[in-house]
């Protein structure tokens, strides 16, 4: 195995770790994470109508996409809708002026940004095996 695949699998596993385990921890205690998200947002000028359904939604998109990504499966994908999660993150935590978070969710951007980049060395994956 090259270089570049081995260091994209490494890349692709440690941010599928950190959205896997983000979305591991959450989902015993959705409802608790929920109260706490809607209790954040709500000096913010989004409406409850869209934190609540997004409080519930956010750990469930992380556990799949970690998952996924821990696979590589469905890789493309996954790390478009990884990217699209942060964004959405990173939008919610400017509207509640919550800044210290912004620096985790721009690198992860960053990750799956790169990752998306040099997708031709996502070698060690079962996109690879159901490609065949």
């Amino acid at each position: 195995m090259e270089n570049n695949t081995i260091a994209f699998v490494l890349l692709r596993l440690a941010v599928a770790a950190s959205m896997f385990g983000h979305g591991l921890v959450r989902l015993p205690k959705l409802n608790g994470f929920s109260h706490w998200m809607t209790a954040s947002f709500e000096k913010s000028m989004l409406p409850g109508a869209l934190v609540v359904p997004f409080s519930y939604i956010l750990p469930i998109a992380e556990f799949v996409i970690g998952l996924l990504l821990i696979l590589g499966l469905f890789t493309r994908l996954s790390l478009i809708a990884g990217a699209v999660v942060m964004i959405m993150l990173i939008m919610g935590s400017t509207l509640i002026e919550d800044w210290g978070n912004l620096p985790s969710q721009m690198i992860h951007a960053a990750f799956f940004a790169v990752l998306l980049v040099f997708i031709k060395y996502n070698g060690f994956a079962l996109d690879k095996v159901i490609s065949k």
